[in-house]
């Protein structure tokens, strides 16, 4: 399996809304013993096994608007199809930390879903869509997603520990326990 989170590199954009999906994926690697991050794919990749899963995670280092390549370049070394590709992404259109699974739709004008459509010639792979909450008015989207979490965002760190904790359940493809499972852990915090 290829688990792309997606999010620009650098330092500057660590802690950007845009960047849960890289988050993300260091969340799990550091949970669960993956390989140290490296070069690879235009981007950096880790190695582990979850629930018997071989999963390659990769944070592509071509900026959102080109993740596409990265994750082209992967999964054709893999030979994986796109049911085979998982996008960990932020989402305008669910409450600050929720989380919802689905397989392939729209981009919904997110450039890195745009791109990573546009590298395969279709959506038809999973996403892992982590609710950053809307600003309320479109012409504020882009300072939200590019602005960093606030001190006040305190659901950030209780969600990243509750992906990683349920991380197995998503590789076995148990994706409605995955998702009841992040729930129930992010009430508890």
């Amino acid at each position: 399996m290829l688990w792309v989170g997606l999010g620009n590199p650098g330092q500057e954009h660590a802690r950007q809304r845009h960047n849960i999906g890289f988050m993300a994926m260091d969340a799990i690697a550091r949970r669960h013993g993956f390989s140290a991050w490296r070069k690879r794919f235009k981007g950096q990749v880790a190695e582990g096994v979850l629930a018997g899963q071989k999963i390659l995670a990769l944070k592509p280092e071509t900026y959102m608007n080109a993740s596409g390549d990265a994750v082209q370049q992967a999964a054709a070394f893999l030979k994986l199809g796109t049911a085979d590709i998982w996008a960990f992404h932020d989402e305008l259109d669910l409450a600050p930390g929720k989380l919802k699974v689905k397989k392939g739709g729209g981009t919904a004008g997110h450039n890195g879903l745009r791109d990573m459509q546009r590298a395969f010639g279709n959506a038809d792979f999973w996403r892992v869509r982590v609710g950053i909450g809307h600003p309320g008015h479109k012409d504020r989207v882009t300072g939200h997603v590019l602005g960093n979490f606030a001190k006040v965002e305190t659901w950030v760190e209780p969600l990243l520990d509750a992906v990683a904790d349920a991380a197995p359940l998503l590789a076995e493809g148990q994706h409605e326990a995955f998702m009841t499972r992040v729930a129930l852990l992010t009430q508890e915090s």
